[in-house]
């Protein structure tokens, strides 16, 4: 659970450790919507890095999809893409991990705020895509990606394992699961069989 929240929240413009090249704008923009569904590229917003590793806006999009490009100071491969109505709860996240929180006061914090009417969450099931790989599956000098897993996920805010009936863990592979039930971010969780 915790490791796919760090997934997301360092997906979401974190200044994090190491020295990895900055992507070109082209380049970051092509990877970014790996994680984005065929209908939805060519449209979509895309967020990623300036060369001083700001996180900024790369391309406007018109769509309801905003897609991340790949965090140039963490390890492996891993870009995102999400319907524009999770965005408040991501750039929250984003202005927490800024302010130096950790993961799980991240999470409490947001489960507060959401519980408060003081920062919404969709109020229909809403979905983000996160394409991975393994990091001697990316080279980092011309932007290949080659291996690739997509994990679908959707978010629906308090729903539990007795209301949907879903798992709390997955019984097979590419089985859907629920994660975080009962809070905020209760999610839907679809990941890819793992290859042989």
């Amino acid at each position: 659970m915790k490791q796919f929240v760090i997934l997301i929240v360092c997906h979401m413009g974190l200044t994090c450790l190491g020295q990895s090249k900055i992507q070109d704008r082209e380049v970051q923009i092509k990877n970014a919507l790996l994680a984005a569904p065929s209908d939805k590229k060519e449209s979509a917003a895309v967020y990623g890095y300036s060369a001083s590793k700001e996180f900024i806006l790369l391309r406007k999009g018109t769509n309801e999809f905003i897609c991340l490009a790949d965090d140039p100071d963490q390890p492996g491969f891993s870009v995102a893409s999400y319907h524009r109505d999770l965005e408040p709860f991501m750039k929250r996240g984003r202005e927490l991990r800024k302010q130096g929180k950790a993961v799980g006061e991240i999470f409490d914090i947001r489960e507060k705020e959401v519980k408060a009417g003081k920062l919404a969450m969709p109020k229909q099931p809403t979905s983000l895509y996160v394409y991975s790989a393994a990091k001697e599956n990316y080279d980092n000098a011309t932007g290949l990606v080659k291996e690739g897993l997509l994990r679908s996920v959707i978010y629906i805010p308090f729903a539990t394992a007795e209301s949907t009936g879903l798992p709390l863990k997955p019984e097979a592979p590419g089985m859907p699961w629920i994660m975080n039930p009962g809070t905020h971010g209760a999610h839907i969780m679809i990941n890819p069989p793992k290859a042989n």
